[in-house]
C-alpha cells in the first residue's frame, strides 16, 4: 500500500508502513519514518555538508542489508548530491554521487528506503562540492567479551583528561550497539593530522592502560579489554550519526550521553536507549551534541 504525503512541501510517496522491520520488538517502517521525522530538529545539523552512506534493510534487520554510497536512479531531484572520488572503490567506480541529507524531506525519503543506519566521515563538503578538512576527530570505544559499555566508559574518562591535556574537549555518545564514541570538535585540518594524533593517543592508552585498553584489532588482544578504534578518522571511513538508529535486534539508537551518565554507568542497561528514550530525552535536555556545531569549541590538533 502506498500513501502520498507532504513533507516541507515535498511530496513523498510513503509505502509499507506496516512492515515490521525489527522482529523482535515489532518497530514497524511507519514508526522508523516517525522517529526520523522527530528527531530531524537535532540530527539533520550533524548531517549537513557531510556525504551520507546508508545501511538499508528492505526486510527487516532480519532479512538482508547493503551499504548504499552512491545515490539511486529513482533520487528525486530536489535531494542534494555531490560527486565525490572514491579511489580504490571495491565497485571499480572512481566517482560516486553521495547523497547529503540537509532537509527534513531528504530523510523521510531515505527512511521509506529502509535506511536505518546513517554513517557520515568527519569531514565536510563546500557548497559546491570539494572535500573539506576534517572538523571532528572520533574515538570509537569497542568492547571485547566479557568487557561491555561499562569498560567503556572506564576508558572513555581516561581519555577525557588525556584529551584534556592537549587542549581537546570531547562529548560522548552511544554507538547503539554495544560500545561508546567520543566525538572532539576541532580546527579544520587534512585527515591525516586527526587520524595519525588519534593512533597516538590510543597508543598510548594502551601502553598505560594495558590491562584495559587496546590499540590494535588484533582479536586475540581484544578479549576483556577496550579497543580505542582511531581508524575512524580515515578520510575513507564514517561513524553512525548521532540520534541514527542501528539495526539491532531492538530498535536502539547512537544516542549522545553526558559525562555524568558515562560516571555513573554500572551496568549495559545504563546506556541503552529505544527510538522513544532517545526522543524523551531530546525534549528534556535537547541535543548534547550540539557544541560539536560551535566553532568556539574546536580545538587544534597538536601536530
Amino acid at each position: 500500500m502506498r500513501t502520498t504525503v507532504e513533507v516541507a512541501g515535498r511530496r513523498l510517496g510513503l509505502s509499507n508502513l506496516d512492515k515490521v522491520l525489527y522482529p523482535a520488538t515489532g518497530f514497524t517502517k511507519g514508526e522508523v519514518i516517525d522517529y526520523y521525522a522527530r528527531v530531524a530538529p537535532v540530527l539533520l545539523p550533524h548531517l549537513a555538508g557531510r556525504p551520507a552512506t546508508r545501511k538499508r534493510y528492505p526486510d527487516g534487520v532480519e532479512g538482508g542489508s547493503f551499504f548504499e554510497k552512491n545515490a539511486p536512479r529513482h533520487t528525486p531531484d530536489w535531494v542534494r548530491t555531490v560527486r565525490l572520488p572514491t579511489p580504490g572503490s571495491t565497485t571499480g567506480r572512481e566517482e560516486i554521487d553521495f547523497v547529503v541529507v540537509e532537509e527534513l524531506a531528504t530523510l523521510v525519503w531515505l527512511a521509506n528506503l529502509a535506511a536505518l543506519e546513517l554513517h557520515v566521515p568527519q569531514w565536510t563538503v563546500g557548497p559546491r562540492g570539494g572535500a573539506r578538512g576534517a572538523d571532528l576527530l572520533v574515538l570509537d570505544l569497542d568492547p571485547g567479551a566479557p568487557a561491555t559499555v561499562v569498560e567503556c566508559c572506564a576508558v572513555a574518562l581516561l581519555l577525557r583528561e588525556a584529551l584534556a591535556e592537549d587542549g581537546l574537549q570531547a562529548w560522548a555518545k552511544t554507538s547503539g550497539s554495544k560500545g561508546l564514541q567520543l566525538y572532539v570538535p576541532v580546527r579544520p585540518v587534512p585527515w591525516e593530522r586527526t587520524h595519525a594524533y588519534a593512533r597516538a593517543l590510543a597508543e598510548r592508552l594502551e601502553a598505560e592502560h594495558g590491562g584495559l585498553v587496546v590499540s590494535r584489532m588484533t582479536k586475540a588482544l581484544r578479549p576483556g579489554k577496550v579497543l580505542i578504534d582511531w581508524s575512524q578518522n580515515n578520510g575513507s571511513k564514517t561513524t553512525v550519526a548521532p540520534y541514527s538508529l542501528r539495526a539491532r535486534e531492538q530498535h536502539t539508537a547512537s544516542t549522545p550521553v553526558t559525562w555524568d551518565e558515562v560516571e555513573a554507568c554500572r551496568a549495559p542497561e545504563d546506556l541503552r536507549f529505544l527510538a522513544p528514550d532517545v526522543l524523551e530525552r531530546v525534549d528534556r535536555l535537547g541535543d548534547l551534541h550540539a557544541p560539536l556545531l560551535d566553532d568556539a569549541h574546536r580545538g587544534r590538533v597538536p601536530a
